[in-house]
């Protein structure tokens, strides 16, 4: 057995042993477990009745089954020591895009989130296109380096804002649009508890977020999952509540999976209802979807790699396109199972620190995430307060992208602070695209700079364009 998984996984050949890379595993897998509640609650947006509530029992399953397929891709196919689960802010994304519209007396959350499942298939059969027949290695080497930097630096400003909102340590404000939590407001004319009771999410989630920060500080693995529990009880047991434990909804949660999760994506929408307009609106939503799980997964494997020393002469990741074959497959999977956009984490480079080297290592996060899946009561009773340190926390990783912008070049520091502002500006990271996009298009060509590479961000940026004269956004 031990000959076995060392020949298949090539464990000695990269320099590692049987037990590094489990424990690699288990440590990747608490680095990343708080997809599993985080991604539910961004897709459905912490509402968890009615139709919110049935959302988010399939998004849960089916987040878990995706974060399973696509790992096990990584395990067998590409025998990569990387881990997949539903990408955040394309999980917020998601939720913007397709179930905040349905707000309001009319609205239909179950339509919103079948339309997204199936936005989501088509980018990640296009994608799954692109990876196979090598045209991703085009559009990644056409696309302007100052916006490959920018896009993940500002979804990463974006999920911090999301984190910051979620638990109310930012607030609307009618003269400022936005504000800091009134602390003097909620407190004033409440006993001490009730006092207490006001204001314990923000400080507890602010406490999160410092917690996580002294943990990573001092190498603790799992730092994010140990805030998460941590926060947790601290919530419970400071407000004194009691937590609604249902072991009846592991029952319910698997039925509104088979329901509404499991082939969702081909119930009750197409791309040809609403004429050219919904057409066009597809065909960008489906471009943006695809561009920001590409370059992500781009952005991941390179640094992940180079960390693991497992770049090759050219210093590109090995196995690069089994890589990106896996992470557009485990999107496919996941549209039809019920969730938002897969994706390679970031958090696996935990797992690779800790000596991970081989596919085996992805084996082990994949077999953790299956037992989650029985999970369902525990995660529900999660508070916004446990998750939010975790996005904000992941809105800081994200931003040192920003960082390898050349700002000397106004040519690029222009486009890329666009693309990096205006997604928590306008709440909305295909805006974000799209306007660096159409500022990088027209900064080049009026200073002789556009190439013909760049014809395809051109491309991209008329699409965006028509999308915003002929859709209300």
């Amino acid at each position: 057995m031990k000959n076995s998984l060392d020949k298949f996984f090539k464990i000695s050949e990269r320099g590692s042993n049987i037990k590094t890379e489990i424990i690699a595993g288990l440590t990747t897998f608490f680095a990343m477990s708080y997809i599993v509640v985080t991604n539910p609650n961004q897709v459905v947006g912490f509402n968890f009745g009615g139709e919110f509530g049935t959302i988010w029992n399939a998004v849960y399953i089916a987040s878990i089954l995706a974060a399973v397929i696509g790992t096990l891709l990584y395990a067998f196919y590409a025998k990569l020591p990387f881990a997949q689960a539903c990408g955040m802010g394309l999980n917020s994304f998601f939720f913007v895009s397709f179930i905040v519209p349905q707000f309001g007396p009319a609205g239909d959350f179950i339509k919103g989130y079948k339309e997204g499942l199936f936005i989501i298939l088509l980018s990640g059969i296009v994608f799954l296109i692109l990876s196979v027949t090598g045209a991703r290695q085009y559009i990644a080497k056409a696309l302007p380096d100052c916006l490959k930097k920018a896009i993940p630096a500002g979804i990463g400003l974006f999920i911090a804002f999301i984190g910051f909102k979620n638990v109310g340590i930012i607030q609307a404000n009618p003269y400022t649009f936005v504000q800091l939590f009134d602390f003097h407001g909620a407190i004033t004319g409440k006993e001490f508890f009730d006092a207490w009771c006001a204001i314990a999410p923000v400080v507890l989630a602010l406490l999160g977020l410092f917690a996580i920060a002294i943990l990573e500080k001092k190498k603790v693995k799992g730092s994010v999952i140990i805030t998460i529990a941590g926060v947790t009880v601290l919530y419970y047991l400071s407000t004194w509540q009691l937590p609604n434990f249902d072991l009846g909804m592991i029952g319910q949660t698997f039925k509104d999976f088979g329901e509404h999760g499991f082939l969702g994506a081909f119930e009750g929408y197409t791309i040809f209802v609403g004429g050219a307009t919904a057409i066009i609106n597809a065909i960008v939503l489906t471009i943006t979807f695809c561009l920001v799980d590409m370059f992500d997964t781009i952005g991941t494997l390179y640094g992940t790699a180079s960390q693991a020393d497992m770049l090759d002469e050219n210093g590109d990741p090995i196995d690069i396109d089994k890589s990106m074959a896996s992470d557009s497959v485990a999107t496919v999977s996941g549209a039809l199972l019920g969730t938002s956009t897969c994706t390679t984490f970031v958090e696996s480079a935990s797992g690779v620190a800790a000596g991970g080297r081989t596919g085996l290592t992805s084996l082990v996060t994949a077999l953790c995430f299956a037992v989650c899946l029985f999970l369902s009561p525990v995660a529900a009773i999660v508070p916004a307060c446990a998750t939010a340190p975790a996005l904000i926390f992941v809105g800081v990783l994200m931003l040192k992208n920003f960082a390898k912008v050349d700002m000397s070049d106004i040519t690029a520091a222009v486009p890329a602070f666009l693309a990096l502002i205006m997604m928590p500006l306008t709440y909305s990271i295909s805006n974000g695209i799209a306007v660096g996009a159409i500022a990088y298009t027209l900064i080049a060509l009026c200073t002789g700079k556009f190439k013909k590479k760049d014809i395809v961000v051109a491309v991209i940026g008329i699409l965006f364009t028509l999308r915003f004269f002929l859709i209300t956004m």
